[in-house]
């Protein structure tokens, strides 16, 4: 293929992916669904399982090889993009004064997940084999846990605020947790990463280790005051600022990149340290552009991780694994939630909505499956099931909590007495003493007047 054919491939596809990707979110909230729901839908659509077993030729001419690494480099740059903007805007200040109980709420859900996600790739290895996983090393179980504790902060806070919960102590305490919890997991998934396939990298784990823990310590260490006074004290145009920060992040995203962590570990990096206003609120001229640069790319994305989801070899083995994974993912995230919630003086409902919020994955998720498969971690029949165990936990999201709503509008109203015990409303009526009755026969007063 010419190379002006090449381009003319690669822009009809770029049209593609961004109308049939934007067009899809749109549909997804129309439907009361996140937007990436839709995205990641036709994502799939336009990979080989749908599009490419449905129409082949068609396929072929609107994806032929030619123009594969064009659109992984553009996925990519979009990732990069998208973390960046997450670890600008990642803030464990929000914790407030409820900052141990969303300690508690994170590290629950996240360990237990991990701990049965884990201990289900060792139990069942034998089943695994049946979705080409080969002999499990400790990267892989450790990647199977992480996979089912990953929470996906952007899409819980989209949630959070189209349920009206931002200014509720469910939605902070959920968001802060999940902030902790992006800690965590991005940290935990670059150690699996290091026991990863290394591509036949001239450095042993060890060593990629201590150089990937010294390029964390002078990001964390220098990069910040170096950036304020080289971009914020010099008056630099907002444009101009922007530019270089991206670029910032694309050099950061490299570093991790060469060292087998995946690039997205450097642009989650970058963006951590990137510096904020003097009153420490984020900088509406620089997370503005970020956001509509990576909302605008991150289709790209969704079509890269549909070019290896392999539904036509779904087998029997997979069906089943997708169901128990699914299970296992929204009641593990949900139940440890819940009781972690309740542990920090959290009521029924509210502790109900916190473990619920948890249990959406949606982005996050489908880019810490990308860096597994491209390090070999998991199989794409095992992806292929996590794809859809996270496409279905954030479908799930939303139908979850109005049954948390409405269990708790037929569940009786619980006020506390004046000892400070809480009972039901109705009970402490039917338990109130009867006003006295008045001795010259006027009739009794009714009991919802009395006091």
């Amino acid at each position: 293929m010419s190379a002006d054919a090449v381009v003319t491939h690669f822009l009809f596809a770029s049209a593609l992916v961004l109308a049939i990707g934007h067009g899809a979110g749109w549909v997804a909230q129309r439907l009361k669904q996140p937007y990436i729901v839709g995205q990641l839908t036709a994502g799939i659509a336009l990979g080989p399982s749908l599009l490419g077993s449905t129409a082949p030729e068609a396929y072929k001419l609107l994806f032929p090889q030619e123009i594969g690494i064009a659109l992984t480099g553009l996925a990519q740059f979009a990732l990069v993009v998208f973390l960046f903007a997450v670890g600008y805007e990642l803030d464990l200040t929000i914790l407030g004064d409820r900052a141990r109980t969303a300690v508690t709420v994170a590290l629950a859900a996240f360990v237990v997940p991990m701990v049965v996600g884990s201990g289900c790739a060792l139990l069942f290895r034998e089943q695994l084999r049946a979705l080409d996983m080969p002999v499990l090393t400790t990267g892989m179980v450790l990647f199977a846990g992480v996979a089912l504790s990953i929470t996906a902060v952007p899409v819980l806070t989209a949630i959070v605020r189209e349920n009206g919960l931002a200014d509720t102590v469910p939605g902070v305490l959920a968001v802060s947790a999940a902030g902790l919890l992006d800690v965590i997991g991005w940290t935990v998934l670059a150690g699996t990463m290091l026991d990863g396939e290394s591509g036949g990298h001239a450095l042993g784990w060890q060593w990629r280790a201590l150089v990937a823990a010294g390029f964390a310590v002078v990001m964390l260490v220098a990069a910040r005051p170096v950036l304020r006074r080289l971009l914020w004290r010099t008056r630099t145009e907002p444009s101009l600022r922007l530019a270089l920060l991206i670029g910032f992040a694309c050099a950061s995203a490299s570093v991790t990149q060469f060292l087998g962590l995946h690039a997205i570990c450097g642009a989650l990096l970058a963006g951590i340290v990137c510096p904020r206003q003097d009153d420490g609120t984020l900088d509406p001229d620089l997370l503005r552009p970020l956001h509509v640069v990576s909302s605008l790319l991150v289709p790209y994305f969704f079509v890269f991780s549909g070019q290896s989801v392999t539904l036509n070899n779904m087998n029997a083995t997979g069906w089943i694994t997708l169901l128990v994974v699914t299970v296992l993912a929204v009641t593990t995230k949900v139940g440890s939630g819940v009781v972690a919630a309740r542990m920090g003086g959290l009521d029924r409902d509210d502790a109900r909505t916190v473990g619920v919020l948890l249990s959406a994955r949606g982005l996050t998720e489908l880019i810490a499956l990308n860096a597994g498969l491209q390090a070999g971690l998991v199989s794409k029949p095992l992806y292929t099931v996590l794809v859809f165990m996270a496409l279905a936990t954030t479908l799930l999201t939303q139908p979850l909590l109005l049954l948390v709503r409405r269990l708790a509008d037929h569940e009786p109203t619980r006020v506390p007495d004046r000892a400070g015990t809480v009972t039901p409303l109705q009970d402490r009526v039917a338990d109130a003493p009867l006003p006295p009755q008045p001795s010259d026969g006027a009739p009794p007063t009714p009991v919802a007047d009395a006091g």
